[in-house]
Parts: structure tokens; C-alpha cells; sequence
């Protein structure tokens, strides 16, 4: 993939905008974005987080949804009305992209990370930033990691591993057991039992957390890609720009993050809240 170069004249700060995707329709809870916490609908909740990043100048919440827009719109916060047939939210945010030429950092923050850490933004941006200044880096995303603490979350296909290399480069993303501990399997019959028996081995692995930081050129041509063999695979979007040679890198959120996927999750966030 070839990369553009950064502008020298644009303020960094001035160049990095977060956009937060967030549609009605939702599986498990619907109308999400909208769910009452405190007293505020969960997606304002995520983007006054999103705000209080310093590197930050600009928040964009991007819906398909009147309702959400002006929902979003009455609390003072920038809302940009897009296509309903986006078929993910990159998709939505690469929309409301293609309209700020001027801009050279996209942040894609959910809209269901309502207690989303404004530090884990600025590390992330920050870490673009850096790259951008680097006219030899092929980085073209940012994402972040947290540790994994269970071997419930570890085995669990709905949370996402990474491998990184030892400059923090992303190598692959996998729903499956990876790095796959191969002799301590062997020795306790099973991954299962191995990390049951010697749970210092969950050191060795990541969980990816949704949050993306991409230079706005990347993005717009990540989407303009079809779904590749090994996302449809993993049912995995980032996998695309890997199969495309985009480099990504990862950094260790600031945080734990508590996405709300349902109504457990929910109630965990309303409680933290309190």
C-alpha cells in the first residue's frame, strides 16, 4: 500500500477528529445509543468522554438515525446524519470522513464504550502522531489491548486476541486460543487445563478492544476494499487491512474498558456510574 505524506503545516491537534458510529438498530439491545444512563443517553456519555481527550479538537457522533440525531444534537454535541445502508460502522465514520479533507487523523471511538477512557484516546493518537512523523512507517492504524485476566474471557470466541510483535506491531487478530501454548497443552492434555494449572501463562495474551485510530487516506481506501477471505473467515474487519499490508499498531489502553452488549453489561456500567 503506498503511503501519503504527512503534512508538515497542519497542527497535529487540529488534525484529529473522532467519530463515533452509532445506529439504531441493535441486536441484542435496541436502540442502544440511546439507553438512559444517569440521566443521559449512552452515546453522549461517549462522546463527553471522547472530548475530554487533549490531543483531540473535534467529536462527530454519526448516525442513521433522526432520533439519535437529535438526541445528540440537543446536548450541544456535533451529529452528522448519514446512509442507513452502511454495512458496518467504518463504513458510517469513512462517510462523514470523506467530507473534512483537511483532516489527517480519523479516531473511531463505539458508541457503546461509554466509560471509555479519555487517556487510552490520547496514548492511541499520540502513537499516530508519532508515526505520521515518521516518513519511513507503513503505520496506518492504531488500535489498543488490555490484558486478559480469566481463562473464561480467554476461551471465549466473542472476545477478540492479538499477537504483537516486539515493537508492538499487530501480526494477527483471532477469535481462536492464540499464541497457542503448544507444550504446556501437551502437558495438561488440554489449553484448558494448562491455563487452569499454571495461570501465569495468561500474561502471554492481549484482548483487542474496539478502539481505531487511522489515517484518513487509509480509511477511506480500507473501505473502498471488499471483505476479504480471512475477515469473512474470523468474521473480523481488521483482518481486511492486515490481507491489504496495512501495518498496525497496538498499545496497551490506559484503562479496562466495559462496552455494553447487553443488558448485564448494562447494568455494570449504571452501576459504576453511581
Amino acid at each position: 500500500m503506498n503511503r501519503t505524506g504527512s503534512n508538515p503545516q497542519i497542527n497535529p491537534q487540529a488534525a484529529v477528529v473522532v467519530i463515533i458510529p452509532a445506529r439504531y438498530a441493535s441486536t441484542r439491545l435496541p436502540g442502544k445509543a440511546l439507553i438512559d444512563i444517569a440521566g443521559k443517553p449512552m452515546v453522549c456519555w461517549v462522546a463527553e468522554r471522547a472530548q475530554a481527550a487533549r490531543n483531540v479538537s473535534r467529536v462527530i457522533v454519526a448516525t442513521d438515525s433522526q432520533e439519535i440525531f437529535d438526541a445528540v444534537h440537543s446536548r450541544g454535541i456535533e451529529v452528522a446524519l448519514t446512509q442507513q445502508n452502511h454495512a458496518s460502522g467504518t463504513d458510517r465514520i469513512a462517510e462523514v470522513a470523506a467530507n473534512l479533507p483537511d483532516v489527517e487523523i480519523i479516531v473511531n471511538v463505539q458508541g457503546d464504550e461509554p466509560l471509555i477512557s479519555p487517556e487510552t484516546i490520547e496514548c492511541a493518537v499520540a502513537a499516530m502522531i508519532s508515526e505520521l512523523a515518521n516518513p519511513a512507517s507503513d503505520i496506518g492504524i492504531v488500535t489498543s489491548w488490555e490484558p486478559i485476566e480469566s481463562v473464561e474471557d480467554l476461551l471465549n470466541p466473542d472476545l477478540v486476541k492479538v499477537v504483537l510483535d516486539e515493537n508492538d506491531r499487530a501480526i494477527y487478530f483471532s477469535r481462536s486460543l492464540i499464541p497457542y501454548p503448544r507444550d504446556a497443552a501437551k502437558r495438561y492434555g488440554t489449553p484448558d487445563a494448562a491455563l487452569r494449572n499454571r495461570p501465569e501463562l495468561l500474561q502471554q495474551f492481549r484482548k483487542h478492544t474496539g478502539l481505531y485510530v487511522y489515517r484518513r487516506d487509509v480509511l477511506l481506501e480500507f473501505t473502498s476494499w471488499p471483505p476479504s477471505r480471512l475477515e469473512q473467515l474470523e468474521s473480523l474487519e481488521q483482518l481486511r487491512a492486515l490481507e491489504h499490508g496495512v501495518g498496525i499498531k497496538a498499545i496497551k489502553a490506559f484503562t479496562t474498558s466495559t462496552g455494553v452488549d447487553t443488558v448485564e453489561d448494562l447494568e455494570r456500567v449504571r452501576e459504576l456510574v453511581r
